[in-house]
């Protein structure tokens, strides 16, 4: 059986493709998206927002005419692989996986972070631990379980955040929201502008990893039909929600206390209802449900990746291997997972900028998600040159203006990050050279031993 032959099981719906497109998403509402106003204000933050926003929606309409007329478990590897060759498969693959690898750490962190509200003499990094273990013991189970369960906490997370719009809303002020709600105070003067570009990532965290859904692909019913109504109903859900919990959160009060915290819903909440309000409790119980939506579903994310890298030879094959009871990425799933423990537990390595351990992973994460929207972009505009008849079931509209749009946007926003993240670059440019080469090395030596083995034959 040679590797193309493994297979996933089909068993995803529409509900549970939108409960993963959302669920993959979700947790960068509750936490991460407020170090942008560390960096520009609230009102800084809300025009790269709004920008990053239109990137996000044109991005997602061109990227569902990929993910159905190659419906693939590698999703953008996929994709990349069969524009560009192995070169542009293995960028693209191993974008997507520093994407998806480092996200959950951040998320695990703010789980920690969540459960020391509660409990404060529990080790925020101890409760990561053990989120990475449940989480990755339950992805192993099986994909349709997996999903079930993340259709729900998604639904519940969603419920989550509209119950906490409500509850702050009395006490929501524009004037809270605008005090000082430009960097530099000066409206649009350098600071300001410097300030909107050094947002970047954490408006990009608001969406990050919603393109997961096209990993789940593979093991979709009828992914030409499912995958289009997950992706479109799941980008405007995490548009609104977004702009929703921005704009509540910073208009209840200070949201300079709240611009370098984990936890900033809960801490806006406690400003409005008190330290000993029930539904201070419920939504640190309830936002959990938001962080391990999309820490659960981008552990599903990962280690389809890892699998798809290793069935095409472009990671060792031991990864390709499905459990032989739950016919899920067991193997792969740990791998990523082992990953993302050492960086929990390597403060003095991550946090390589002077950022927090948590600003530090979500900036490395964006990296490797803004190269994948590149390649993929392009990928989009060169198979429509190549292969014209490639069955298309969704066609991206507006076509080619919107994938346009996403393509330079996506550059920019690269560009920014390097600039006002030159530590966190080189970082990140060192481990996908080392990753691209080495895989393309197996990947070459991979196919001279089949080419020996056909000669021998």
């Amino acid at each position: 059986m040679s590797g193309t032959d493994v297979k996933l099981h089909k068993g995803l719906n529409a509900f549970h493709l939108w409960g993963i497109a959302v669920g993959l998403v979700i947790s960068g509402e509750y936490f991460g998206w407020s170090y942008g106003w560390a960096q520009a204000g609230t009102l800084g933050f809300l025009v790269t927002t709004l920008a990053v926003a239109l990137m996000y929606v044109t991005f997602i309409f061109s990227f569902t005419e990929l993910t159905t007329a190659i419906p693939q478990a590698g999703g953008p590897f996929a994709y990349a692989l069969r524009a560009f060759g192995d070169a542009g498969g293995a960028v693209a693959g191993f974008a997507t996986l520093v994407e998806f690898v480092f996200a959950p750490p951040a998320i695990a962190l703010a789980i920690g972070a969540y459960l020391n509200v509660q409990y404060p003499s529990l080790d925020p990094k101890h409760a990561a631990l053990g989120a990475y273990l449940v989480f990755m013991a339950l992805n192993i189970i099986g994909v349709q379980i997996a999903a079930t369960f993340e259709l729900v906490v998604t639904i519940l997370a969603v419920g989550e955040l509209l119950i906490f719009m409500n509850v702050v809303a009395p006490a929501f002020s524009v004037s809270n929201f605008t005090a000082g709600g430009w960097a530099g105070q000066d409206t649009f003067g350098p600071a300001a502008i410097g300030g909107i570009f050094a947002a970047i990532p954490f408006a990009i965290w608001f969406f990050l990893a919603i393109e997961g859904v096209a990993m789940a692909a593979e093991e979709a019913k009828d992914p030409k039909r499912t995958i289009p109504v997950a992706y479109i109903t799941g980008v405007l859900t995490l548009t609104a929600l977004a702009f929703g919990v921005m704009l509540f959160a910073g208009g209840a009060g200070d949201w300079r206390v709240l611009s370098n915290l984990n936890d900033p819903l809960p801490q806006a909440m406690k400003r409005v209802v008190g330290d000993s309000s029930g539904w201070l409790h419920m939504l640190v119980w309830l936002g959990l449900f938001g962080l391990v939506a999309s820490f659960h579903g981008i552990i599903m994310g990962y280690g389809r990746q890892i699998f798809a890298l290793a069935r095409a030879g472009f990671l060792p094959h031991v990864f390709a291997r499905l459990h032989p009871r739950f016919q899920t990425p067991h193997l792969a799933t740990l791998a990523g997972g082992a990953v993302g423990i050492a960086a929990i537990y390597s403060d003095n390595l991550v946090s390589i900028a002077g950022q927090s351990l948590t600003a530090s992973i979500v900036t490395m994460a964006v990296f490797g998600a803004l190269t994948m929207y590149i390649v993929s972009m392009a990928a989009l505009f060169r198979l429509r040159r190549t292969e014209p008849n490639l069955a298309r079931p969704y066609r991206a509209p507006l076509y080619p203006y919107a994938p346009a749009f996403a393509l330079i946007l996506a550059t920019v926003c690269f560009l920014a990050l390097v600039v006002y993240n030159p530590l966190i670059f080189i970082f990140f440019f060192i481990i996908m050279a080392l990753a691209v080469a080495a895989s393309l090395i197996a990947r070459q030596s991979g196919e001279d031993k089949l080419a020996d083995g056909s000669a021998s034959l």
